[in-house]
């Protein structure tokens, strides 16, 4: 499969309808995805990025259909994780003098990964490359989200080659934002957000501000996953700016793990005291051994507050709360307060570690949490609800 995307660019990437999983086993893809590779025909041939490794013989091969591949002029390596120099063997295989373009940390990667060593030509930002008529204008990209990524803006039809940045993991058959689901389209590109961006937020505002410097005129931006925004793809652009700025909505995500049912009880009571207090304020409550945890870190990313729960075991924490914990260290979540709360048995640490472990992750504890011993009972739910009117009037 092939595509028109504009004038003489050609999308020849992969649609992977089946992927539910990605980067292992760390992200989940319920949607799909897409790995976009572009195919540019000026009088000189440039190919920006491939697929996956998996897809490589198959991308080859509808890539000869497109064209002769002595034709190849240039290789664009955007960024060089496996999703999307994945096919660079079986592709330089065919073509092993064609000059490949990237950062230099972008050679020292595929270098790593692949263990040959091609004809690269390392670039820099500014940098350009004439196609005769057009130009590539090369823009490093650092830590957005490794550190050889970069852009890549073809002159002339006005489009940023934006490798992972602007995407998201949705698997279309129409390919671009006016004629997709715009819901679904903005879940997908919040959770990509929220899961991989991050941590590099003051990266991302700063390198938005000096592309934006450049004064490029601006007509479409073709994303290495999900969809292309031909659609006004400032809107894209304006949203992750105001995601990066330590964002947040009006939204309390009570997140818990319950061994008998006695901390769900409590999350729930928790979250009765708060509507109470505060019908304006969005409550959600997620089960973290049963919801998934990239839709629970997007929940976490929109909210202003989080509850954690856990009851104690071996004078511990049960093992979903620990490893949410350990990904929102990770994520260098800014700006969010938190509280936590638990039922015990006999010995009761949990809500002490999760105070602990909440602040190592940057979150502002506002109080002691709570803990209630066994099941509660009429005094104990009672207890709960206070807790969560304190809590949410002390925001």
């Amino acid at each position: 499969m092939s595509m028109a995307v504009k004038n003489n660019i050609r999308w020849v990437g992969k649609i992977d309808w089946e992927l539910r999983k990605f980067h292992g086993d760390e992200y989940s893809t319920h949607k799909g995805s897409s790995y976009n590779s572009y195919l540019i025909k000026e009088e000189k041939v440039a190919l920006i990025d491939t697929v996956w490794g998996p897809f490589a013989k198959e991308y080859v091969e509808n890539l000869k259909k497109e064209i002769d591949l002595d034709q190849i002029d240039y290789v664009i390596a955007c960024h060089s994780e496996n999703d999307h120099s994945g096919a660079l063997p079986e592709l330089m295989r065919h073509i092993p003098d064609v000059p490949i373009y990237c950062t230099k940390n972008g050679a020292k990667i595929l270098k790593g990964l692949y263990h040959r060593d091609w004809n690269f030509q390392l670039v820099k930002t500014g940098d350009k490359l004439s196609l005769g008529t057009k130009e590539l204008i090369f823009v490093e990209a650092p830590m957005l989200h490794w550190p050889d990524s970069m852009f890549t803006y073809l002159t002339g039809d006005e489009v940023l080659f934006s490798n992972d940045a602007f995407g998201q993991h949705l698997a279309s058959e129409f390919m671009f934002n006016d004629r997709v689901d715009q819901a679904e389209l903005y879940q997908e590109c919040i959770k990509y957000y929220a899961n991989i961006l991050t941590p590099f937020s003051p990266m991302v505002i700063r390198k938005i501000k000096e592309v934006l410097s450049f004064n490029l005129p601006l007509d479409m931006i073709c994303t290495s996953h999900g969809i292309i925004w031909r659609d006004n793809p400032a809107q894209i652009i304006e949203k992750y700016l105001e995601w990066a700025d330590n964002y947040q909505e009006n939204q309390i995500s009570i997140l818990y793990d319950t061994m008998w049912d006695s901390t769900r009880v409590m999350a729930e009571e928790i979250a009765a005291g708060i509507r109470e207090t505060d019908d304006q304020v969005t409550v959600k409550l997620h089960n973290l051994a049963k919801t998934d945890k990239n839709d629970v870190i997007t929940e976490v990313f929109k909210s202003k507050a989080i509850l954690l729960g856990s009851s104690t075991i071996n004078n511990g924490i049960l093992v979903s709360v620990a490893a949410l914990l350990e990904e929102m260290k990770g994520l260098k979540f800014k700006n969010k307060k938190a509280g936590a709360f638990g039922s015990y048995g006999w010995s009761g640490e949990a809500v002490k570690l999760l105070l602990a472990k909440l602040a190592d992750a940057g979150f502002e504890a506002m109080d002691e949490g709570l803990r209630v011993i066994w099941a509660p009972d009429e005094e104990g739910a009672r207890s709960c609800r206070e807790y969560g009117k304190t809590f949410v009037g002390s925001l």
